[in-house]
């Protein structure tokens, strides 16, 4: 049987909007024609919708605003089979502009709105952890008490704590603590891949950990075994926006891994999973399924030397 993953996270709503590059040279008015595009994404849509699109049963807890674009979330939810119970209706729908240019960099301006003060309520996250194989909480506020409920019904947590700063981050220490697996972005940090992975071996003991490195792939460290080990980028059809591409990575790493328990096979498949999505204008249009993802890795190391 698949293993079930509940996901804790964001849903809003996202305006993309392509630019010719970073800095931003001012105009007072451009034409993107026909390039704008608004769809629903947020760090827990994201790696909800990629585990479903790979074929884990997954439920989102999550919040969705009482107004007019939390019914354009809702529709969203619905359409992926993500709209379940554990989809609680409330305040505004957080909301975000996305600018991204030829190579793939991105900039992106969020308003959470008030989901900052949001409470999501414990008796409905428990409700949803029932038969679950894994937890996947995401670093919004509201998951913070959520890792104790997890850890408290026995539920393995993974966690991604995206662009850290450093080992002390008072923000996102209760995830680094809690996760079994974790995963960031290597864009901020204050040393090499792999020098932070033996700091959050030293600090956190944690045992799965996956740092995103862009162009450059990503870095796996396996606690047990003491290995660390980068596996390149592979972009099938080139770059064009890469928002989103660390919970694309997330989703695919925990879709093999829990079914698997190989976390070797889980990062070749993962970074190969992000960068085929980065391929496309918005990363949900650039997911592959389970089968066509597993069929794409068994092709390419058929001819690797």
């Amino acid at each position: 049987m698949p293993v079930v993953i509940v996901v804790a996270g964001v849903a809003n709503v996202e305006v993309s909007v392509p630019v010719d590059g970073f800095p931003l040279a001012y105009a007072p008015v451009c034409y993107p024609q026909g390039r704008t595009r608004v769809r629903v994404a947020g760090a827990g849509f994201n790696v909800a919708a990629a585990l479903g699109a790979l074929g884990t049963p997954v439920r989102l807890a999550t919040f969705t605003g009482a107004d007019p674009l939390g019914a354009v979330v809702e529709g969203e939810l619905r359409a992926r089979g993500l709209l379940g119970p554990w989809a609680v209706t409330g305040g505004e729908t957080p909301r975000s502009v996305v600018l991204y240019e030829p190579g793939g960099q991105r900039m992106i301006h969020t308003d959470l709105r008030g989901l900052r003060q949001a409470v999501y309520p414990a008796g409905a996250f428990a409700e949803a952890l029932h038969g679950a194989g894994w937890a996947v909480l995401t670093n919004i506020g509201f998951a913070r008490p959520l890792l104790a409920i997890a850890s408290a019904a026995g539920v393995p947590v993974a966690a991604d704590v995206q662009a850290i700063t450093g080992i002390d981050d008072e923000y996102n220490r209760d995830w680094m603590a809690a996760a079994r697996v974790l995963f960031c972005s290597h864009e901020r940090l204050p040393c090499p891949p792999e020098a932070w992975v033996r700091l959050l071996w030293d600090r956190y003991e944690t045992a799965i950990a996956v740092v995103g490195c862009g162009a450059a792939g990503a870095v796996l460290g396996v606690l047990a075994s003491g290995e660390i080990r980068h596996v390149p980028a592979v972009a099938p059809r080139g770059v064009v926006n890469t928002t989103g591409a660390g919970d694309a990575l997330a989703a695919a790493f925990m879709h093999v891994y829990a079914g698997t328990g190989d976390p070797h096979a889980a990062i070749g498949q993962a970074v190969l999973f992000a960068g085929h999505a980065v391929g496309a204008p918005a990363g949900e249009s650039g997911f592959l399924t389970g089968s066509q993802l597993a069929g794409m890795a068994q092709a390419l190391n058929a001819i690797s030397p």
